[in-house]
């Protein structure tokens, strides 16, 4: 949908395997998935520089991966313009519409080594923001305890853990810290940022296959609390620690190293969620106002 200025949002549906990345953000020297995909959109549009950056939901850590990772991006009137000229070879190159055709050059040149994927791509109203009209995000992480199956090609998405866990516990203790609270027990501080968060679900299940799964879903996550929080409730689930003690160590607001943080390859972004496109302004609005205020 165009601004006034006839530029283009597009949104980005994105997956990929975190295992050969070092996280979202694009960092000098080190292959990223932000990185990744701007290099691509630098050889796209390259006589129509500069070509556009991207704002992402939400930036996950290296090994970390996304399968409903979403980031938006600004085309200008003539980037948009380019990507409607049709192709000399019709018949191996069908029309698709722009933000399609956008998708498939990404994954063309950001998707060679097949474990970064464009899943979709659609015009957006120029209210949508990726990061700051979400409603929440939802991850899972996977845990294959010792009385779990050890799947060596499963081995790059699912913890492999020593120990026998409680997951009747774990759930106990998952329910104990839902909630409006700060987590800076459960984060790595950055600067400026506010450790202030809504945990709205959180919970295990342990699948028919004997794999243990973490749902976990929040208005949005500070850097590593996903991982933090796994590792609390496998310390309460295989006696380290006490039910109580999560909810204690959350209320000190300090990084303890009473449990372990969850290694990255465990985790996986699974879904990120939106109101309906007339309410986008005024949920980025209200996200803003929010953390300005923490």
């Amino acid at each position: 949908m165009e601004n006034e200025s006839g530029a283009v949002r597009l949104r980005l549906d994105v997956s990929y395997d975190g295992t050969a990345f070092n996280g979202w953000s694009t960092q000098p020297g080190l292959r990223t998935v932000q990185g990744e995909i701007e290099a691509a959109l630098d050889t796209t549009f390259r006589r129509y520089l500069p070509a556009p950056r991207l704002v992402v939901a939400g930036r996950t850590d290296a090994g970390v991966h996304a399968t409903g990772q979403v980031a938006h991006l600004d085309l200008t009137a003539a980037q948009h313009a380019f990507l409607q000229v049709p192709h000399r070879n019709k018949t191996k190159y069908p029309p698709f519409p722009p933000a399609l055709r956008l998708a498939r050059r990404i994954n063309g040149l950001a998707g060679a080594e097949d474990d970064l994927h464009v899943t979709h791509a659609s015009v957006v109203p120029a209210t949508f923001d990726a990061r700051y009209s979400a409603l929440w995000r939802e991850y899972e992480y996977r845990v294959s305890d010792l009385t779990g199956p050890r799947h060596p090609i499963r081995r790059f998405d699912t913890l492999w853990f020593d120990a026998t866990v409680d997951v009747d516990l774990m759930n106990a203790t998952a329910l104990s810290l839902l909630g409006l609270h700060d987590w800076a027990a459960y984060c790595r501080p950055r600067v400026g940022a506010t450790t202030v968060r809504t945990l709205q679900e959180f919970h295990w299940r342990r699948d028919p296959d004997g794999i243990l799964v973490a749902r976990v879903r929040a208005d949005a996550f500070c850097h590593s609390m996903v991982r933090s929080l796994v590792g609390v409730t496998l310390a309460v689930g295989e006696g380290r620690l006490a039910l109580a003690d999560a909810a204690r160590i959350r209320e000190a607001r300090l990084r303890s190293g009473e449990f372990k943080v969850a290694q990255a390859h465990g985790l996986t972004l699974r879904e990120v969620s939106y109101p309906h496109e007339e309410q986008f302004e005024a949920r980025a609005e209200l996200t803003r106002a929010r953390r300005a205020a923490l």
